[in-house]
């Protein structure tokens, strides 16, 4: 079955970004960790997260230009992020960072949208 790149692409990069926010994030919650402990923790899930990231660019090159493929890592990233630190840190969203958020967005948009130039 070949499902669409995009879907590969994103799909992947979501799995690879929750893997990543977890290795760098995860350990906040767990300050009496010993430091080394928590490096070799983060390094064995970061793994992961490369192990999904790699094939979701390498799939995605192509249909998606490098900025392009960066920009989709980064507002999901972001996403994720956002989510994680509500739910495993207690962080409450506030009007600041969603209007920063709404800010990338934007960004986003324009590196997506074709303004009579060659976008791709």
């Amino acid at each position: 079955m070949n499902l669409p790149v995009p879907f590969v692409t994103i799909g992947l990069l979501i799995l690879s970004n929750l893997f990543m926010t977890v290795a760098w994030y995860g350990h906040l919650k767990f300050k009496t960790a010993p430091l080394m402990l928590v490096i070799l923790v983060s390094w064995g899930i970061a793994f992961f997260e490369y192990v999904l990231q790699v094939p979701a660019n390498r799939s995605g090159y192509g249909h998606f230009n490098a900025a392009q493929l960066k920009t989709i890592q980064e507002v999901i990233s972001l996403s994720v992020f956002v989510l994680f630190s509500w739910a495993w840190l207690g962080e409450k969203l506030t009007w600041n960072v969603a209007a920063g958020f709404a800010c990338i967005c934007l960004g986003a948009f324009l590196i997506f949208h074709d303004f009579g130039g060659s976008a791709h």
